[in-house]
């Protein structure tokens, strides 16, 4: 079977998730490391008050655990997955996006640390979360230039030259790319399930993607998140009885940004992530609508709020939002496909 390494990620991601929390969701209980609710939230979340969070370990534990299960039996294999890894470029791509994601979490656990230590629903400062977040970034973008990534692929458009003239200006678009993707992403960590079953849907396209294009590195990473995703589901969706908090958010958000740089067109991510962008358009809108009328667009955002207070359940925000995700995320794919018939 030529994508059993995938296949393996997946589950194992799943089981070690799954499993973690029977023992983490206890140890932060005694920790006594409960999620704080803003007071200007919708005053139905008081009843989450408490709820253990920073459960993103599990995640991140899920998902480098599956990463090296599916390495050794691809290396034992001699499957595509080790055998790509072999190539310094491809081992490169791999790593510094995987590294990323790790250090965007790193800032989000730090932010869910001071959050829980002072036992009030702030953390780093704005500034100080913003300059560690583009520091992340533009190391990464630096790893990329660095190791060789020379171009980047604009669906229907063809592949642009990134290393010199005008495609020069890719670079900064990325920086704001990937910082702003990863804010997106923790934007739309606000009800139970609703980060945790979006980012399963778009895992799965990008595996699907990254298969296509045979990036085997991207298709394996991809299948780990997915497989994390539903394992966190099982304690997160609603009554959650753990929060990823910034910790997994933020990882999640480093995770599909990187693994949309896995498939040389990281453009797509716009299409197949439509709602985190809508998350967080949705707050730009506001605020800056706020402040020049002092009036609001929306009841509340990000935009699964506003629905909140609109009547709608968690779960009807999640199922809804998981399917305008999953059909965003066909039609990503089929434009790939067809472009690529199309050029053939």
């Amino acid at each position: 079977m030529k994508n059993i390494t995938a296949v393996i990620a997946a589950f194992s991601a799943f089981a070690v998730t799954s499993l973690l929390g029977f023992i983490v969701i206890p140890y932060l209980r005694k920790l006594k490391f409960g999620q704080t609710i803003l007071e200007i939230g919708p005053k139905w979340h008081e009843g989450k008050k408490g709820t253990p969070t920073m459960g993103g370990i599990m995640i991140i534990a899920g998902v480098l655990v599956a990463v090296a299960v599916a390495f050794g039996q691809s290396a034992i294999a001699g499957g595509e997955f080790f055998t790509q890894l072999k190539d310094k470029f491809n081992l490169s791509i791999f790593l510094s996006g995987l590294i990323m994601a790790l250090g965007m979490g790193a800032i989000g656990f730090l932010d869910d640390y001071i959050k829980v230590v002072k036992k009030r629903n702030l953390g780093l400062t704005a500034r100080q979360k913003t300059f560690l977040q583009l520091l992340v970034s533009a190391l990464y973008l630096m790893t990329l230039a660095l190791v060789g990534v020379r171009t980047t692929v604009i669906p229907f458009i063809g592949e642009i030259d990134v290393s010199s003239g005008i495609g020069l200006v890719f670079w900064p678009i990325a920086l704001m790319f990937v910082y702003g993707f990863t804010n997106a992403v923790n934007l739309t960590d606000g009800l139970d399930g609703l980060a945790s079953s979006v980012t399963l849907v778009v895992s799965c396209a990008l595996m699907l993607i990254c298969g296509f294009f045979s990036s085997f590195h991207g298709n394996v990473a991809a299948a780990a998140l997915a497989g994390a995703c539903a394992g966190f589901v099982v304690w997160n969706s609603k009554p959650a009885k753990v929060f990823m908090g910034d910790t997994g958010s933020m990882f999640l958000g480093g995770m599909v940004v990187a693994l949309s740089f896995s498939t040389g067109r990281p453009v797509i991510l716009i299409l197949i992530g439509i709602i985190y962008l809508t998350e967080a358009f949705s707050v730009m809108l506001q605020v800056a609508y706020y402040k020049k009328t002092k009036k609001r667009i929306f009841k509340m955002a990000p935009i699964h709020h506003h629905f909140e207070m609109c009547g709608w359940s968690e779960e009807k925000i999640v199922f809804v939002f998981s399917v305008i995700t999953l059909i965003t995320s066909i039609t990503a794919i089929v434009l790939i496909v067809l472009e690529n018939t199309l050029l053939k």
